[in-house]
């Protein structure tokens, strides 16, 4: 039975030596000479240390495309034209799958037309040689991003190749991601992931991990995603991962928030231990975008009001042209310079909005129900509690396509505009907190003039595409 406890060096080195294994590349990697790597990168390519020494809100976009060369120009765009603070390296979906022959036959096509024929970057492919290639051709840290099941060896891989964090984790890479992993297989996964990190960390290279917030990016209630951060946090923690960064995605409302990004970095720094060094991100809306350029502009704009006010220590920009699907490296870059150009300008003038800490109390509360639901059902150990929470629907996830969550759960708008649960399930939380809810959906319902139903829901779905925040009739 897998609980929360680390992995012995012994252990940590059988499976290293069994996943490099699974494919050429892996045989480029030596954890001494990729020590003494990371230690020649000068300071300012150590992400850790920039994103926590950073004194406002960081930016950094999503970016990946299969050739090295393309990649290195896509940076250096969005470096200089963008002024991006961190850069990321987005990975290929085969890669993602770890169906690394595919991802091969796609790079080599693309090689041979110049045509994006993924739709990342094949970091297991390129191999230690290439990511070194990229490392050393930016000047700014970078990110590897992506949405793996099962990392293990894109982690072996980047890390020796100069990378110095790592987006994902167990639940957030499974929850919203896949059907074919059950949780305790990718728990176990991300634990190697983890020990691997707290191996470079424990030689003094501090590999950043970044649980990815937003988990389905639709209409999730804050305290389900702050509760599934936390954990993953916990989970790396105990792996010796020693720079944690816990992320929260944009529902629109400015006080929710707000408040819930200021919920996320006091529980954080409550609930991990002393020696972790937390910092939190902010990703702008994860939903549909509206198609018109102009209109996807404001959303993004309202994202970087929201991150002046709250200031993480940094958000995942968006482009103008998030409705077409992969945008061009100009938008990505315009998306850059909207956010920054609205945190500079709003970040010292103090903004003050009533309802924050009454909100940010609430999301408090409810954090504190789902983490108390996931300790008692694991006997106090994060893993069983974990996975047990899931399985019985104690803690659940918004239109999950995983089979480990019930997916049972759904969110509406209020009147506000803010995310409250409309259908609660088994998710454990307690009454006084469910009727807060009910009565702020039911003053919703009684404003528009019709019943509580899943019309709401689906409405709210579609709001800020259509060019609004609230489905209203």
């Amino acid at each position: 039975m897998i609980r929360d406890e680390r992995i012995p060096s012994d252990e940590l080195r059988r499976i290293d030596e069994e996943i490099r294994s699974d494919w050429p590349t892996g045989a480029d990697v030596d954890f001494e000479e990729a020590i003494a790597y990371h230690e020649s990168l000068p300071e300012r390519k150590r992400f850790a240390d920039v994103l926590e020494s950073a004194d406002k809100p960081l930016l950094q976009p999503r970016a990946g495309v299969p050739r090295l060369d393309d990649q290195i120009e896509l940076l250096e765009y969005l470096h200089g034209e963008g002024k991006a603070d961190l850069l990321p390296t987005t990975i290929d979906s085969y890669t993602r799958d770890n169906e690394y022959e595919k991802a091969q036959q796609g790079l080599e096509k693309a090689r041979e037309t110049g045509d994006d024929t993924l739709n990342g970057f094949p970091a297991v492919n390129h191999g230690v040689e290439g990511c070194r290639e990229l490392i050393e051709a930016i000047d700014a840290p970078i990110e590897v991003r992506h949405g793996t099941p099962d990392a293990r060896l894109l982690a072996a891989i980047t890390f020796a190749g100069g990378f110095q964090s790592f987006e994902g984790g167990p639940i957030s890479y499974n929850i919203p991601y896949t059907k074919r992993h059950g949780l305790e297989e990718t728990i176990e996964r991300w634990q190697f992931v983890d020990r691997l990190a707290g191996a470079y960390t424990q030689r003094g290279v501090r590999i950043n991990r970044e649980p990815f917030g937003p988990l389905t990016g639709t209409l999730v209630p804050p305290s389900i995603a702050i509760a599934i951060g936390i954990v993953e946090g916990q989970l790396a923690a105990t792996q010796g991962v020693r720079s944690i960064t816990l992320g929260y995605g944009q529902v629109g409302n400015v006080v929710q928030d707000v408040a819930a990004l200021n919920a996320l970095r006091d529980l954080a720094n409550e609930y991990l231990p002393d020696e972790v060094v937390v910092t939190t991100v902010f990703h702008e809306w994860m939903g549909g975008f509206p198609p018109d350029e102009a209109r996807a502009n404001g959303v993004i704009s309202l994202g970087g009001m929201t991150a002046a006010i709250a200031q993480p220590d940094k958000v995942i920009t968006k482009s103008p042209q998030e409705f077409q699907g992969v945008p061009t490296m100009q938008a990505n870059a315009a998306g850059l310079r909207t956010t920054r150009q609205v945190i500079d300008m709003a970040i010292e003038q103090n903004i003050g909005i009533d309802g924050i800490v009454e909100e940010q109390d609430l999301i408090e509360r409810e954090t504190r129900c789902l983490m108390d639901a996931i300790f008692t059902h694991g006997d106090g150990d994060v893993v069983q509690g974990t996975i047990k929470a899931f399985d019985s629907g104690a803690l659940d996830v918004p239109f999950a396509p995983s089979d480990s969550a019930k997916g049972a759960i759904l969110p509406a708008r209020d009147d506000d505009g803010r995310v409250r649960i409309f259908e609660w399930a088994d998710l454990e939380m307690d009454d006084d907190i469910k009727e807060i809810h009910k009565a702020r959906l039911s003053q919703r319902a009684d404003t528009e003039g019709r019943e509580q139903s899943f019309r709401m829901v689906a409405d709210d779905v579609d709001a800020i595409s259509d060019g609004k925040l609230i489905g209203r009739p």
